[in-house]
């Protein structure tokens, strides 16, 4: 994200997270406010990804989402191992740095997995 007022944001949530402060209404109202600023930079791919996010944090009161693997997956089954049964802090704060620059390749393409775990949940 260029807007360094979203950077800002997202830098809050990972201050608070690194206090295990995971306080859920805080951070949903902070990641609809980062979307505000991407929707702004024009790139549906964080747009969306934040949407997902904050909707899945809504829905599950917690991120179970887990890192996207560095091998692209070969069959849909294989995607439901992605999942976590508890809240994956280390997975929201790779999604949470990965938002943070956004010029790394490898960063959108993540992005796009994310989504598509968020999708498939």
């Amino acid at each position: 994200m260029e807007n360094k007022y979203a950077q800002k944001l997202i830098e809050k949530i990972q201050k608070e997270i690194l206090q295990d402060k995971f306080e859920l209404a805080s951070i949903i109202t902070d990641l609809k406010k980062i979307r505000e600023y991407s929707l702004e930079e024009q790139n549906p791919v964080v747009t969306k990804s934040l949407r997902l996010a904050y909707e899945h944090l809504e829905n599950n009161n917690a991120f179970l989402i887990g890192i996207p693997d560095d091998e692209p997956l070969e069959s849909e089954s294989e995607s439901t191992k992605n999942v976590s049964e508890e809240n994956d802090i280390e997975s929201f704060e790779y999604f949470l740095s990965i938002l943070f620059d956004l010029t790394k390749k490898n960063n959108l393409l993540d992005l796009k997995e994310y989504n598509k775990a968020f999708l498939a949940f």
